[in-house]
């Protein structure tokens, strides 16, 4: 949200979650639906190193909310996208769009920041496309693709 001027406006729910995050240190940190916007499905998110993230973007049809720091780029997908599924290596699965660890590069809040935002409610990338653009990337072949073993 941007007030008069071109300066950014942060909503009273935004403040509100930025303050119980720096009150409950030991709290997951989980990248945030941005305002405005709804998960109806829930929220996961998928996660590439900084490297694959300008390469993915122009082989998805849509493209959801995606947040970057200096080491990944981040796609919010609804939950359970990793359902019989295994995400190609280097991409990490995040339930619950929880982030690992602590990251460098990160903003205030100490979470990626949103590089972005699609038009309309949902946040979501479609996980499918999503999927088939990091196999090819990485070389792997999808799952339902692969011989079947007895």
């Amino acid at each position: 949200m941007t007030g008069s001027g071109g300066t950014r406006v942060l909503s009273l729910d935004s403040l509100v979650r930025i303050q119980r995050g720096r009150l409950t240190p030991d709290a997951p940190r989980r990248l945030p639906v941005p305002d405005g916007m709804t998960a109806p499905m829930g929220c996961d998110a998928v996660a590439v190193p900084a490297r694959f993230g300008p390469l993915v973007l122009p082989r998805l049809p849509r493209v959801g909310c995606v947040y970057a720091d200096e080491a990944h780029w981040w796609w919010l997908v609804p939950s359970d996208s990793d359902y019989a599924l295994e995400w190609p290596a280097p991409a990490h699965y995040a339930a619950g769009a929880v982030l690992p660890g602590s990251s460098a590069g990160t903003d205030a809040a100490g979470l990626p920041g949103l590089i972005h935002r699609p038009d309309g409610t949902l946040p979501y990338t479609p996980p499918i496309p999503l999927y088939l653009a990091l196999c090819g990337l990485t070389g792997t072949t999808p799952v339902w693709s692969r011989p079947v073993t007895a």
